[in-house]
């Protein structure tokens, strides 16, 4: 019975089985064997959460049977506390300018929104922390606003500002001096070296601070920049608000790596810089002279290979236009010019990867074929007259030289006070005899000075003259013409005795000069419309048969009856050679009613060469008449033609002017001459058309001289100051030798226990004897960027007159009010609020964080360096090269571009700008001492007060 039940089970068990996986398969023991398992698992889940529910009510009876019950108020207010919505109170005053406020609240609302509330929101919506936020903030743009209103501003921007550049610039020169006297060439160009050379040079100059440690290591920069904005906060915090470490922090870290840190980055950056430059001076046209010049002038290949490959692409995309007509022709000048270019670059790269550079001095003193500039001309220049004192003291013969110049001095003066004199006879003034009691003393002074016995050294001329000189100034009242003999023959000496002129022209002070006054330049190329080539002969078409050869007979009357105007332009090629026409079409109304009508064609350099003829004729002229500029990159182009055309036209308006012919009846020769159909016939050649911007200074410079002292009708003791102050102490060394002569004047800057060269600019102002510290420290600057104090106190001197002269043309004789007054200008509410919403547009254009710039490709940015060099040299006024020198003015601009080339530099500057502002800002604090503090991490400070310690101990 038990086997057959065991049986049955068995058998019943796999029958079921069987049909178990028959119906579902023969995986389906495994999802019964799942099922069962979730079913315990989650039966075993619900018991626990039910028994931890039961648990925690029990446990919650059982603590409420024990405390006592919370009172109905607690439980109310904290409910309230929940539900209330905490209003936002902010007081929007920050400056006390509503003009400020607006676009600084938008700011604050910005940087809070980009920098602080992107992430907060993430962490807490509790906004009570951003309202503490914003209210510090604007405390502290109290505290500042209310600081800065209270600042005199005008000695920082007058002074402190610029000396801190310029003693930055000091810094940079002198490190540039070391690298130039180290023999290794890779030494020279390595930016490590440049760097070790300029903060070596920088502890010299500051004694206790350098600045190498924050400028050139990132982990040392952040930690100053976290202590100067823990000094900052402390300043303009509440103390409240400084005492709490968390904010303080906060603030310290957003202040200092968010803010500060990124705006120095930016403004050290090199390639911003130069992109700055540009955007400063983008009004200046470009300069093809300017252009040419720093391509021949670079010595990076880089630069180069860029400009080189803009012109490829420039020249494949004309290359590819289809054109016809006029256009074709501009067309072909630009590809020539192009062309031009790209050879240029070519050349000059390979001068550089051959390392056979080409001194363009040395090349013109090889050849000898130099242009002879008269001596005439060489004594009335500033530049041409100081190489010529050069020589002349190294040849021993100054006093020759010297004696000239101070009679031409005295006769100015001498002139001008016999005419005062004359004006006081005429108004019954009596002061004739004081006037020729000072004349004479002052006759008498020259003549001791450099003509009598005791005169060292003495002006060697022969005896007999100077004895009738002597015996004139005993017997007679001097006149100003009482030295002309004796002066001729000192010219004559000068001029034919071969060691002087004749052996200057061979010296390579001559040769310097020539470069000083940009005499060596290279020819221009063929698409130059003011170029060497022959005047057009005649009407092109040969359509026009009316002969003038009669006009120049023509009376005054006549000419007022003549009209022209320029009706068309073009551009023509002669035999290779591409240059603008213009074409002139004339009227004359005859006596009989009839008129007669032609047309001549001319040039540019014709329209030049007339220009310099009639100058030089009616030297009145030159301050009525000006000619549109000489040359200009792409000069062939229809837009710049065009605008020359509307220029000359308006050339040849004035000229025809009634008034004009009338004040000048000799003039009209001239213009029917220039005005004929025929071949204008050039009075100057190519030379003496590029001389024309030297000799023109050189034929005013006397008349300068003149008229300075003409306006100043005071007295002669006067009249000899002002004459002395461009003629009198011609270098240092006159000045010692004739000390107690009449034309004491004292230096401009005297010479100190200390080198000036190893302190700051601003060391040598407290001895100067002007009066004009805004003047006083431009010249101090200029000093730096030209390199001018080797120079002698003439040159120094006409410098200082031109400083006056743009000076006074600009803010007028209260040149310190107008200062303070543009001061206040500057930073007046209605333009602290534009610098605030500039700011705000271009950081937050339409509302939205600007999206951090790519950094730029190497060739462009090559190409930006070299388009910035071009600007800074492009807008050097001419009268700035005519006093100082071509040469030098390119130098000390290239020497201001190279500075800003090095990042680390930059940073120093900046932080150097930043300091003095702080110490303006906060000048009863101890700013100075911290700083010291601050940068005493610099090993090189440590070196340098160890060595002053071992050469004292050593003295």
């Amino acid at each position: 019975m038990f086997a057959e039940a065991s049986l049955s089970v068995w058998g019943w068990g796999g029958l079921g089985v069987v049909l178990f996986l028959i119906t579902f398969g023969p995986f389906a023991i495994f999802y019964l064997a799942f099922y069962i398992v979730c079913f315990v698992g989650g039966g075993f889940a619900v018991t626990l959460l039910f028994g931890k529910t039961n648990s925690e009510k029990h446990l919650e009876r059982c603590e409420h049977s024990y405390l006592p019950a919370t009172p109905a108020g607690i439980l109310k207010t904290l409910d309230e506390m929940r539900l209330e919505i905490k209003p936002i109170k902010i007081d929007r005053r920050l400056t006390g300018s509503s003009f400020i406020d607006e676009p600084l609240q938008q700011v604050i609302q910005f940087a809070l929104r980009d920098y602080i509330q992107y992430w907060y929101y993430t962490l807490s919506e509790d906004e009570s922390f951003l309202l503490e936020i914003r209210q510090t903030v604007q405390n502290a743009l109290v505290q500042f606003s209310t600081r800065s209103k209270e600042v005199d501003w005008q000695p920082y921007f007058t002074t402190r500002l610029v000396d801190d550049f310029a003693t930055h610039l000091r810094v940079f020169r002198k490190a540039q001096e070391r690298l130039t006297d180290r023999d290794d060439p890779k030494q020279r160009e390595s930016s490590e070296e440049m760097l070790e050379s300029f903060f070596e040079a920088e502890v010299e100059m500051e004694r206790k601070i350098c600045r190498d440690v924050v400028c050139t290591s990132p982990k040392d920069e952040e930690g100053f920049l976290r202590d100067l904005c823990e000094v900052l906060l402390y300043l303009l915090l509440p103390p409240g608000d400084f005492h709490n470490k968390n904010m303080r922090y906060f603030l310290r870290e957003v202040l200092a790596r968010g803010v500060l840190l990124p705006l120095i980055n930016q403004l050290s950056d090199p390639d911003y810089l130069n992109q700055l430059v540009i955007w400063m001076i983008r009004d200046s046209s470009c300069n093809y002279e300017a252009f040419m010049t720093i391509l021949k002038l670079t010595d990076k290949p880089t630069e180069l290979e860029a400009v080189k490959d803009k012109v490829l692409e420039e020249l494949q995309y004309l290359r590819s236009l289809d054109t016809a007509g006029d256009d074709i022709n501009m067309i072909k000048n630009q590809i020539n010019s192009l062309l031009f270019v790209k050879k240029v670059c070519e050349t000059r790269i390979q001068r550089l990867q051959s390392g056979k550079e080409v001194d363009a001095m040395k090349l013109a003193a090889s050849f000898g074929k130099l242009c002879i500039i008269p001596l005439e001309h060489i004594l009335v220049h500033n530049i041409a007259l100081q190489f010529f004192m050069d020589y002349m003291q190294q040849m021993g013969a100054q006093a020759d030289l010297f004696f000239w110049l101070t009679v031409e001095g005295y006769r100015v003066t001498a002139q001008q006070q016999l005419e005062v004199m004359q004006s006081w006879q005429k108004d019954g003034k009596k002061q004739g005899s004081q006037t020729k009691g000072l004349l004479k003393a002052a006759a008498l002074g020259v003549y001791e000075q450099y003509l009598s016995d005791k005169a060292s050294p003495r002006v060697q001329v022969d005896e007999a003259s100077i004895t009738n000189l002597g015996e004139k100034l005993n017997k007679e009242d001097p006149t100003p013409e009482i030295f002309d003999d004796i002066q001729r023959k000192v010219y004559d000496k000068m001029l034919r005795d071969e060691r002087y002129y004749p052996s200057f022209k061979q010296h390579p002070l001559y040769v310097r000069m020539l470069a000083e006054l940009d005499m060596l330049k290279e020819p221009s190329y063929r698409g130059s419309d003011d170029g060497d080539g022959e005047s057009f002969n005649g009407s092109p078409t040969g359509s026009i048969n009316l002969s003038l050869d009669d006009l120049t007979n023509a009376s005054a009357d006549e000419i007022l009856q003549l009209h022209a105007y320029i009706s068309d332009t073009g551009v023509c090629n002669d035999h290779g050679k591409t240059y603008a026409l213009y074409a002139i079409t004339v009227f004359r109304k005859n006596a009989d009613g009839s008129e007669d009508t032609w047309k001549t064609y001319r040039r540019y350099s014709d329209f030049h060469d007339f220009h310099m003829r009639i100058t030089e004729q009616f030297e009145n002229l030159t301050t009525i008449l000006k000619l549109p500029g000489k040359k200009t990159f792409n000069n062939m182009d229809r837009d710049f033609l065009e605008k020359r055309k509307k220029d000359l036209n308006a050339y040849l308006q004035l000229l025809l002017n009634p008034e004009m012919v009338k004040a000048c009846p000799s003039l009209t020769p001239y213009i029917y001459d220039f005005l004929e159909n025929k071949a204008y016939s050039k009075g100057k050649g190519d030379f003496a058309r590029k001389m024309d911007t030297f000799v023109n200074p050189l034929r005013s410079s006397m008349r300068n001289v003149s008229n300075a002292v003409k306006s100043f009708p005071d007295s002669l003791a006067e009249g000899m100051n002002k004459m002395s102050d461009n003629m009198g102490r011609m270098s240092e060394r006159l000045g010692q030798d004739i000390k107690q002569s009449i034309f004491k004047v004292p230096p401009l800057i005297p010479k100190s226990d200390i080198g000036p060269e190893h302190c700051r600019v601003s060391a040598q102002l407290d001895d100067n004897v002007d009066d004009n510290i805004p003047l006083r420290v431009m010249l101090l600057l200029m000093d730096e960027i030209f390199d001018l104090k080797e120079r002698n106190q003439w040159l120094r001197r006409n410098i200082k007159n031109l400083l006056q002269q743009l000076i006074r043309a600009t803010y007028g004789d209260t040149i310190n009010r107008k200062i303070v007054d543009h001061v206040d200008f500057m930073t007046s509410p209605e333009q602290v609020a534009d610098y605030v919403k500039r700011f705000r547009d271009s950081y937050w254009p339409n509302g939205i964080l600007a999206e951090t710039p790519p950094r730029r490709d190497k060739s462009i940015r090559m190409r930006t360096r070299v388009a910035a060099k071009t600007s800074l040299l492009g807008i050097m006024p001419d009268e700035l090269k005519h006093i100082i020198g071509a040469e030098t003015t390119r130098k000390g601009i290239l020497r201001v571009f190279d500075m800003f080339q090095h990042q680390q530099l930059n940073r120093r500057l900046v932080y150097v700008l930043l300091e003095g502002f702080l110490e303006t800002m906060f000048p009863q604090c101890k700013f100075p001492e911290l700083f010291i503090k601050l940068h005493s991490r610099s090993p090189r400070t440590h070196r340098y007060s160890q060595r002053l310690k071992a050469s004292s101990l050593k003295r």
